[in-house]
């Protein structure tokens, strides 16, 4: 009886392991150090991403105000990269608001007013306070020369697999992302499960709101949330590595007073070329 047992045991443990393999697929079962791999593999080879020193980025944008607002308006944008410096532009014909440029260059940032009255954006001091989004190279995604996941070790990044995920009907990897240098930020970076292309990043951050009064009114106060969204689409080839040409990003803030604010900014890029030789006041951070 105890024989029988123990091979009813066995086979049931072998029917489960065979279950667990089915229903989760063998690409959940990668390890972080695979999952990375294969991602770049769908940049391009080893030899056509190490050859390139620098790009341009450039196109169309459209900023609209989703929540909180209404309005839109045509502009341009741009980026160029040159190993892990990096300069974003995007540009409006409108006074109120004349569009985004953010500068980073050995470790120092420049992120400029949004219009003629010197301040900037909601969007621009997210990125301006929460400094990692530029300096560990993850804004941008694979547009940019300094893209996180291309060094992560040198970068001494922290990642861990968190498993799939459904975004716009997709399946796609879910990776947790931890600077080596502490953030008060949660970042996501998000892998086409089939293609194991970069589709996406998510930034979240909460920030306590004030303490009232009273015991009671503090436990009534909600932090503000903020969430900058990257999405990736429309991957064409350039000098051997497959990047996107569509980006979009959504920057949501939602106040403890429950008012909300979306942002987007909608990135068509028209030109994508390596290798081209920058001027190094590009990068300059004044």
């Amino acid at each position: 009886m105890q024989r029988i047992r123990s091979r009813f045991l066995c086979s049931l443990q072998a029917v489960l392991i065979l279950f667990a393999h089915v229903v989760y697929g063998a690409d959940s079962g990668l390890s972080v150090d695979e999952l990375v791999a294969r991602h770049l593999e769908s940049i391009g080879p080893a030899a056509a991403r190490s050859g390139i020193k620098s790009r341009v980025v450039q196109g169309t944008a459209v900023y609209r105000i989703l929540v909180g607002g209404s309005g839109s308006v045509d502009g341009k944008t741009g980026m160029v990269s040159e190993g892990n410096k990096l300069r974003f532009m995007t540009k409006f014909p409108r006074a109120d608001y004349r569009g985004e440029q953010f500068v980073f260059n050995d470790g120092k940032m420049e992120i400029a007013f949004a219009n003629s009255n010197q301040t900037r954006s909601p969007f621009a001091e997210f990125i301006r306070t929460q400094d990692a989004i530029l300096r560990e190279g993850l804004f941008g995604g694979s547009l940019s020369t300094g893209w996180a996941l291309l060094d992560v070790g040198g970068r001494k990044a922290k990642l861990a697999y968190e498993g799939l995920k459904k975004i716009d009907g997709k399946d796609v990897h879910q990776l947790r992302y931890e600077p080596h240098k502490r953030s008060d930020l949660s970042i996501h970076i998000y892998v086409d499960a089939e293609t194991f292309r970069h589709v996406g990043t998510v930034y979240t951050l909460d920030i306590a709101s004030n303490v009232g009064q009273e015991i009671t009114q503090s436990a009534k106060q909600r932090p503000e949330r903020l969430r900058l969204e990257e999405k990736f689409g429309d991957f064409q080839e350039f000098d051997g590595l497959r990047l996107p040409k569509h980006w979009d990003i959504q920057f949501t803030r939602e106040l403890p007073s429950g008012d909300t604010t979306v942002f987007e900014w909608d990135l068509k890029e028209e030109q994508i070329t390596n290798n081209v030789g920058l001027d190094p006041r590009n990068f300059e951070v004044k």
